[in-house]
């Protein structure tokens, strides 16, 4: 599906829609399990474990041939992710911090190098905003916990 739209209203926008749900998910940070599609009603999380409050996501543009977007983990302006393989200080996972109208900001979430943990990533102080309408798909991992983001 085709997310490009010259249409400003962004009514029908499902990227922009599910993105929505993501962000109001991860506010609220509900412990319980669904259905495992990106707008499931629950953040994942259980008696075992920290309750979830991130539903990690990667993101396609429209004009990305099937490559996953990626963004650096810090703020040096000389990071290029635009290579592949995608680099040690990129990233393609992120996490859903605000939405207006059909822009969404994102936190870009880092691989969690300590062995002992349990949770897949660790928060970065980068954030980009990307209009939705760039978007084509988005591809939802698993629910979990980030510290250092509510």
């Amino acid at each position: 599906m085709n997310n490009n739209s010259n249409n400003s209203n962004n009514a029908g926008n499902c990227i922009n829609e599910i993105l929505s749900i993501i962000l109001v998910l991860q506010e609220n940070a509900c412990p319980d399990n669904c259905l495992d599609t990106c707008d499931r009603p629950m953040l994942g999380g259980g008696s075992n474990c920290l309750v979830c409050n991130t539903r990690p996501v990667m993101l396609y543009t429209c004009c990305g041939n099937g490559t996953p977007w990626s963004m650096p983990i810090t703020k040096d302006v000389t990071t290029n992710c635009s290579e592949q393989p995608i680099g040690a200080n990129c990233s393609t996972v992120f996490r859903v911090e605000k939405i207006e109208g059909n822009c969404c900001t994102f936190r870009v979430l880092a691989e969690n190098t300590d062995p002992t943990s349990l949770y897949p990533y660790v928060t970065t102080n980068s954030f980009f905003t990307m209009d939705c309408g760039c978007l084509c798909a988005i591809r939802c991992l698993s629910d979990t916990y980030v510290d250092c983001v509510c």
